[in-house]
């Protein structure tokens, strides 16, 4: 069934995090027809996610400061009024913006005057033997776990790879009663001192980390810092880990340490990439920002983008954290009621001024975490060469050098000629890996690029996108006169 064609709005907001329902909110108040959209049943993103249809938290349970700040946000949207479609995937944007999407009555497209993409990030892993296996997740997978379902990632979890989400899942776990049989960090103790400076910024989030830490060793949990995963292996009981010493680029070393570590599940990430497949489906101009997660568009300091019309908001834009994302989002709304007329410019540059004091200090700590969570070429360069890199579609380590030593110099031709990257997920999950394992062969992340964006930006069926469509509503012309 065909729900609407063609219904027109002021500013169609992409994705309901932070930064995404801040930015709706902000547009609704300048006097924009506003319409916000998310695959999820509500608002809040993955730091703010609310608990499924039909879940209620346990009586007497302490609300988490995210799940606080995320009813607030939700409860901000249907006191606003503004227009939600939740449950909706956006498959296909047209040059004109024209935006088609799927929802739970069908197919709807709506054409906005502006488009602002808040989509967020994905989850980085670098690929080791054994990644594939059952019981190995994300940490994005475990948090979804923990937060959402109320469930453990396993009875007794070893949580690895890079960033503040380690400490955060590890202490998820204990705090629902689970085991955490280490914490395996690529970074290093000094790199951590380092980048305090940037956390002082943000003294309650820094006190919580400094907690994390104190209940981790409380409750006895190792903590190997400058160290990675080698390899995970099935057994009975669940999952048997290598992990191993590492240098700063996160390359083993040839005489480190190496341990075993009984698991029944292995939750690792290694940092966040921007989500860029709406911008780069819209031909925006990107750059490689390795510091703050990777490729993401070119935006001006208000999140307009190199497309007219189109405007970036929130961790897409760069790596910042979910505290700075909601200023930000703002940031681009007030340019977007800005450039469609609806406020002057003097009211622009005063309410401009104080969101950008609102977003520096969270931001600061945001770009230190990022990083934290940057991608270690020696991590990149250790990956075995039977090792899958591209899990939808099975290419190995191996497939990827043989094509570049065959020639291929960019990603789309790495797609061409081995399908890494033409799955369900469009290369979001081996995009960023695949880059780097080309780079030496292309002289640069640069001139390796990226994948080139396409619909459907999501898997869809034919029947969602055809409907209730049936041969008998297909117009047959007259017969041409003899």
């Amino acid at each position: 069934m065909v729900e609407g064609v063609g219904h027109a709005v002021d500013l169609l907001v992409i994705g309901a995090g932070p930064a995404g329902a801040r930015a709706a909110l902000r547009a609704h108040a300048c006097g924009l027809k506003v319409l916000l959209v998310d695959e999820n049943h509500d608002a809040g993103g993955q730091v703010y996610r609310p608990l499924p249809a039909g879940f209620s938290r346990s009586a007497g349970a302490p609300r988490s400061t995210e799940a606080r700040a995320g009813d607030h946000l939700r409860a901000a949207l249907r006191n606003a009024g503004v227009d939600c479609r939740f449950g909706h995937k956006v498959w296909n944007i047209g040059a004109d913006l024209r935006t088609d999407l799927i929802g739970p009555d069908g197919s709807v497209s709506w054409q906005p005057r502006a488009l602002l993409v808040a989509t967020g990030t994905t989850e980085r892993v670098v690929p080791f033997e054994g990644w594939t296996l059952p019981g190995v997740m994300g940490l994005a997978a475990a948090t979804i776990l923990l937060k959402s379902q109320n469930m453990l990632p396993g009875r007794r979890t070893l949580v690895a790879g890079s960033g503040p989400l380690l400490l955060a899942v590890a202490d998820g776990i204990l705090k629902a009663g689970g085991a955490v049989a280490a914490v395996v960090d690529l970074a290093s103790r000094a790199e951590w001192l380092r980048a305090l400076p940037a956390l002082a910024g943000r003294p309650d989030l820094l006190w919580r980390g400094l907690q994390w830490q104190a209940k981790l060793r409380l409750a006895g949990v190792p903590v190997l810092y400058r160290h990675g995963v080698h390899a995970a292996e099935a057994t009975n009981d669940g999952l048997r880990v290598q992990v191993h010493a590492v240098d700063a680029t996160g390359r083993p070393l040839a005489d480190g340490a190496r341990r075993t570590i009984e698991a029944n599940c292995l939750a690792v990430g290694h940092g966040l990439v921007p989500a860029t497949d709406v911008t780069r489906l819209l031909r925006a101009r990107h750059r490689y920002a390795a510091e703050r997660g990777g490729w993401i568009a070119e935006t001006d300091e208000d999140g307009r983008t190199s497309v007219a019309g189109v405007y970036l908001a929130g961790d897409g834009a760069g790596i910042a954290g979910a505290a700075a994302a909601g200023a930000h989002g703002e940031l681009a709304a007030l340019a977007c009621a800005a450039d469609l007329g609806r406020i002057g410019k003097a009211a622009h540059a005063n309410e401009r001024a104080g969101l950008l004091r609102s977003w520096t200090r969270p931001a600061r700590f945001g770009h230190a975490m990022a990083g934290l969570m940057a991608l270690r070429e020696g991590a990149v360069a250790g990956i075995a060469g039977s090792t899958i890199v591209c899990r939808c579609e099975d290419v190995t380590r191996a497939e990827i050098d043989a094509a570049a030593r065959e020639g291929a110099r960019d990603l789309n031709q790495l797609k061409a000629w081995t399908r890494c990257g033409m799955g369900p997920c469009q290369g979001r999950s081996c995009g960023d890996v695949a880059g780097a394992l080309l780079a030496p062969h292309a002289g640069s992340r640069e001139a390796v690029g990226c994948f080139t964006g396409r619909a459907p930006l999501r898997p869809v069926s034919l029947a969602e996108v055809a409907g209730d469509y049936t041969y008998a509503d297909i117009p047959i012309p007259k017969a041409a006169p003899l």
